[in-house]
């Protein structure tokens, strides 16, 4: 019997790294976690920006790696979330450089800034807060944070709502996709 390889060389790791990676593609040909669906949560940032961000929100109190995280996500108006995979090697780099320590607070480990750390923030960044300093304008984040805001709704109404609620609720969204439309055509007859 004849082994399988077809399959195998079908699907063969490329020159690029990845069997669907080729950058001369177009559409959904175009590598893992691009296009439509991939990618992850809001704007990547620079590693520098990481490291900013978690050294000013430890300035105000220690904290553990999902609280900067959430903390991020927060004040960002949830255009911005760092990975864990950007998060945890800041803060080790940060804990190497002696520019926070590690705390035991109730069996919790939390991360607090030293001085130096409080030097290295006053010299090295300005007061506005990486996530303060978005590439997107201020609309589109609030738009963004409406239709979180909106998503979450829908989910509780999904859930714990009877037949007539849920109903309701989906008059409400095609309506309210209705008037989403009519905005945009009234800007293109302007």
């Amino acid at each position: 019997m004849k082994p399988r390889t077809r399959h195998l060389e079908r699907h063969a790791f490329g020159p690029y790294g990845h069997p669907f990676a080729d950058p001369t593609a177009r559409g959904h040909n175009r590598g893992p976690g691009r296009g439509f669906g991939g990618g992850g949560r809001g704007r990547r940032r620079r590693r520098g920006d990481v490291r900013a961000g978690l050294l000013m929100l430890l300035a105000e109190e220690p904290r553990n790696g999902y609280q900067l995280m959430q903390a991020i996500e927060d004040r960002s108006g949830g255009l911005w979330r760092p990975s864990p995979g950007a998060v945890y090697p800041s803060l080790a780099q940060l804990e190497d450089e002696g520019l926070i320590r590690p705390i035991d607070r109730d069996g919790n480990k939390l991360f607090e800034i030293t001085e130096a750390g409080r030097e290295h923030l006053q010299e090295r960044h300005d007061d506005t807060p990486p996530w303060e300093q978005s590439g997107e304008s201020a609309p589109i984040g609030d738009l963004r944070t409406h239709m979180k805001q909106v998503a979450i709704a829908m989910a509780q109404v999904a859930r714990a709502g009877n037949e007539d609620q849920v109903q309701r609720a989906a008059e409400v969204l095609s309506e309210a996709r209705r008037k989403l439309y009519l905005i945009l055509a009234e800007e293109e007859e302007d």
